[in-house]
């Protein structure tokens, strides 16, 4: 679950590698309420060599520091056999800083936007979490709600003005006995067009995979592992805003995840800090995701 800032419109869509990836990220399999908090931190560039469509306008030279803080949570029904449903949402508030340099009718010139401000709300109105022994097979579907502020001409936009609904399924294993677990999912962000713009951000296709190991520590267990991301956008972009083409970007990368659990009587308290540096774009902007989440279920 994510604001945006990271090819789509602007270098970037809704989906942000690191939304869906690790133990903390599951569809609930316990029936009651989750409360989760989440800061992230995305800061990213892109050379005078890659062009980049952002609010109309076409910049070079960009850099982009953006923190977000995300407020949400989901109610889950009592179990039908073996399947958990849920449903929820999360609120961000955005802060955006964008340095570029853009192409005007008199040449290039140099701009600087600083924006902050509720972002796309997320929407979550099916989460399924199957449970098979170790085994769990999930089904999610998220819709990003164009509720953030936008404007044609601006760099910095705390929302996107588009619509994305984004399926995603995976599969996640939880050894309880050895404490190893691992997850993948994978999903397809489709967009709506901008029509402020004029333009419709093709379709991405994002995997996530993602290991941990848990560790007894103090009352609680400490998890220590990785999460890798691939994201591709497999359609072109379209419509008469789209004044560099198919514009298909692509990004890839891999950092490590500190997790720890804590019981609570019968609930849990969930932290996870979370490092994943971008190790190859095209057509993006590059740079390193910064996650902390926060998770209560009761």
């Amino acid at each position: 679950m994510s604001p945006h800032l990271k090819a789509e419109e602007g270098g970037a869509g809704h989906y942000v590698p690191g939304s869906i990836a690790t133990l903390i990220d599951l569809p609930p399999t316990k029936a009651g309420w989750v409360i989760e908090s989440v800061f992230l931190h995305y800061e990213g560039d892109a050379g005078a060599a890659r062009q980049l469509p952002f609010g109309g306008l076409i910049a070079a030279n960009l850099s982009a520091t953006s923190d977000a803080f995300l407020l949400g949570g989901f109610h889950t029904f009592e179990s039908t056999g073996n399947a958990w449903f849920s449903v929820g949402a999360f609120v961000p508030y955005v802060w955006m800083d964008v340095d570029a340099t853009v192409t005007t009718p008199l040449g290039p010139a140099l701009r600087s936007d600083s924006e902050d401000g509720i972002g796309d709300i997320t929407l979550l109105p099916f989460m399924l979490g199957y449970k098979c022994g170790d085994w769990q097979y999930n089904a999610l579907l998220p819709i990003y709600a164009p509720t953030g502020d936008y404007e044609r001409g601006r760099l910095a936009n705390p929302g996107r003005n588009q619509w994305t609904f984004d399926p995603t399924v995976g599969v996640s294993y939880n050894n309880a006995k050895t404490g190893f677990n691992a997850a993948l999912h994978t999903g397809f962000s489709i967009n709506t067009e901008n029509h402020d713009t004029n333009y419709k951000s093709g379709t991405v296709w994002h995997t996530e995979l993602s290991a941990q190991q848990l560790l007894p520590v103090g009352p609680g267990f400490l998890g220590l592992g990785f999460n890798a991301f691939y994201y591709d956008q497999i359609t072109g972009d379209s419509g008469s805003g789209a004044t560099l083409g198919d514009f298909e970007g692509q990004t890839v990368g891999v950092g490590p995840v500190l997790t720890y659990i804590l019981p609570v009587g019968e609930n849990s308290f969930v932290t996870e800090l979370r490092w994943l540096p971008e190790l190859s774009t095209r057509k993006r902007l590059e740079g390193d995701y910064v996650w902390l989440k926060a998770v209560y279920q009761f």
